[in-house]
């Protein structure tokens, strides 16, 4: 069941809203960023694959006009440098950021711990925590310039109670869940940002599929019908929650 403590959103739930959303590119992340750009925000599209970028941000200039911009950042991969450079462009043409959102991952291998392959086990852990707690914390001194800030963060049912096999991502959810409930603590009376957390559930993803291969697709949810919790928890809406995880059904 979707959780009753998250309130739908209003139709201009983020107008003049700046929101980042990595992993845009497909599945939840771009779901997210259609939706958002449908509640009036200006959205910032992250992720890997640059012409993946470009379909979503054409999408969205179709049905609402130029109010996307294309961030390439690979996460598995990126530097330093990179993260400034992110940082630096969004503060130099918005000024701020009002969202952060965090829709990229990766899955790695459903496999016994005794037998993990550990430059696998590495790249999620990377790509899944790690990276996220460095842009959260390349990004804190743009979003401070909002005046109501949100960062969500992505997690799942196995980031809450283990489950066998599924080694590094369940692992690498855990700590999503801790870091949000230690950022949203030390930010929590000094800053205007609030942090939550999202577990979307059984979604029809690219993701899913690899885990799930011989799932019936008609049974689960589509990305779409998720997104407006993320809209939600990104706008006014969901003003008064701060360190909370949730789920999307």
């Amino acid at each position: 069941m979707r959780d009753p403590r998250l309130p739908a959103p209003r139709p201009d739930e983020l107008q003049g809203h700046v929101v980042a959303v990595t992993g845009a590119g497909e599945g939840i992340g771009r779901a997210v960023a259609l939706a958002a750009a449908a509640h009036g925000a200006q959205v910032i599209l992250v992720g890997r694959t640059v012409k993946k970028l470009q379909a979503v941000h054409q999408e969205i200039q179709t049905a609402h006009g130029e109010v996307a911009t294309i961030a390439p950042l690979d996460l598995e991969k990126a530097l330093a440098s990179d993260y400034d450079a992110l940082a630096s462009a969004i503060l130099e043409r918005y000024g701020r950021l009002d969202g952060l959102v965090h829709c990229a991952g990766l899955l790695g291998t459903l496999t016994p711990i005794e037998q993990y392959d550990v430059p696998t086990w590495c790249k999620v852990l990377h790509v899944n925590l790690t990276a996220a707690f460095v842009l959260t914390q390349v990004l804190l001194p743009v979003l401070r310039h909002s005046t109501a800030a949100s960062v969500v963060f992505t997690s799942s049912g196995v980031g809450r109670r283990g489950r066998a096999y599924w080694g590094a991502y369940a692992v690498s959810k855990f700590g999503i869940e801790g870091l949000c409930q230690v950022l949203a603590e030390e930010l929590q009376g000094s800053a205007p940002v609030r942090v939550n957390v999202l577990n979307p559930g059984a979604t029809r993803t690219r993701m899913r599929r690899q885990a799930y291969p011989s799932e019936n697709l008609d049974l689960l949810a589509l990305p779409e019908s998720i997104a407006p919790d993320y809209v939600a928890l990104l706008g006014s809406a969901g003003a008064p929650f701060s360190g909370e995880s949730y789920d999307c059904q």
